[in-house]
């Protein structure tokens, strides 16, 4: 049974809640399923019109059972991707959010299947989400962008990616810190902006080398640190996390 506990809301916001809960049940029982504070994400994504974030909230459902049937996506969609060690699981920020980092450099656009990159966007949200503790909402990303060029460009697969975490996962992603950014992935950034919502825009925060070990240590302790930059932790790939999920 969907559950009312939950956040910091207001009883104003629970009210639109039980609003939105209302109308998406009328047109779709699978929504029955689905706890309240995933509603209150989707209705805080659409600044808190209930009509929009229902609409949101179906749509979603929808894409769920094709992206992701059983409730999880099909491994052999993944594998692929996974060799790639795109992305590992890091430790948790100061405030207890899972860390999730993405090395943008391992992933070669000549090599790149859409229908496949799309699950694994899915498989790695779904993943890092899994991790996120009662009392929290969203995740702490670091992109690294060390080693990043033009074989690795791929504009379509960025703003897949995007729309995917958007459209899918709203209010999920707390911060976004992008490092060792090169020059010429600014002009890649340029494209991609326009697609980005304005409140997820507010989410990616560039850092240059010189204020980078400043910057992450206000965010993240020492112990959860990523060894590869500084810290004490050693993150581990998406591949072998999964890995050892299920032994």
């Amino acid at each position: 049974m969907a559950s009312n506990v939950g956040g910091d809301a207001g009883e104003g916001e629970w009210l639109k809640v039980a609003q939105m809960r209302a109308m998406a049940e009328a047109q779709d029982p699978h929504a029955k399923e689905v706890d309240n504070l995933t509603l209150r994400r989707f209705l805080r994504a659409r600044d808190h019109n209930v009509e929009k974030a229902s609409a949101m909230f179906l749509k979603s459902l929808r894409w769920r059972k094709e992206a992701a049937p059983g409730g999880s996506v099909p491994l052999e969609m993944v594998q692929r991707d996974l060799a790639d060690d795109k992305v590992c699981m890091g430790g948790v920020d100061r405030t207890g959010r899972p860390i999730l980092l993405a090395f943008p450099a391992n992933h070669l656009s000549a090599k790149r299947d859409m229908a496949h990159f799309k699950s694994f966007i899915v498989y790695a949200l779904d993943n890092i989400c899994a991790r996120i503790p009662r009392g929290q909402e969203k995740f702490f990303c670091i992109v690294d962008l060390k080693g990043w060029g033009y074989s690795n460009c791929d504009i379509r697969a960025y703003i897949a990616a995007l729309e995917i975490m958007q459209s899918y996962y709203p209010e999920r992603l707390a911060k976004a810190m992008m490092i060792h950014v090169p020059y010429m992935f600014m002009k890649a950034w340029k494209m991609i902006y326009p697609f980005i919502d304005n409140v997820t825009r507010d989410k990616f925060v560039f850092v240059d080398d010189k204020s980078l070990q400043e910057a992450l240590r206000q965010e993240i302790d020492e112990s959860q640190m990523p060894d590869t930059l500084g810290g004490k932790l050693t993150p581990i790939p998406l591949k072998n996390y999964t890995r050892s999920l299920s032994a």
